[in-house]
């Protein structure tokens, strides 16, 4: 059999609905609020066959440049020969989600930006940095039934046992 390359080949499972999951998407999907320099990302919808990305950009997150009535224009980063370089695609809404990738920084800038007002009111100063995890605590755990005493265990000297 030839060899087939066309748009969709090996898309099996990529482009496959979940179980349970089958038919056309919510009308909440088509009123989803994109402004530009929105995070996004592009999951192809497989029920919607107008306005679906290439296979290669499934599962990419990109950056919202530009907004129509029924299409989104996305900047994603794609490595062709070692290189990245920087795609302009336009995707129907329906292939489009909002991305989460943001939501850990938005969140620590909150809790920072609390941080510094309850320090400005109390006078003090706080450190905002994030530290790496640290090592844990030494303890001593004592044994089942023991005392709680330590041994300290020595070996046995050497014997010719000949």
């Amino acid at each position: 059999m030839p060899h087939s390359f066309g748009v969709r080949a090996r898309t099996r499972h990529m482009f496959a609905k979940k179980f349970r999951k089958h038919g056309l998407p919510s009308l909440s999907q088509y009123m989803l609020p994109v402004k530009v320099g929105d995070y996004v990302d592009i999951f192809a919808d497989p029920a919607i066959h107008k306005g679906m990305p290439h296979k290669h950009y499934h599962g990419r997150t990109g950056i919202v440049f530009n907004v129509t009535k029924s299409a989104v224009g996305v900047r994603v980063n794609k490595p062709v020969n070692g290189r990245i370089l920087e795609k302009r695609i336009h995707v129907r809404i329906e292939h489009i989600r909002k991305s989460k990738c943001q939501k850990e920084i938005i969140e620590r800038v909150k809790s920072n930006e609390a941080a510094k007002k309850a320090a400005r009111e109390g006078g003090e100063k706080v450190n905002l940095k994030r530290s790496a995890k640290q090592q844990k605590e030494a303890y001593f755990l004592p044994a089942a039934g023991g005392d709680g005493e330590i041994t300290t265990i020595q070996p046995l000297p050497f014997s010719d046992l000949l």
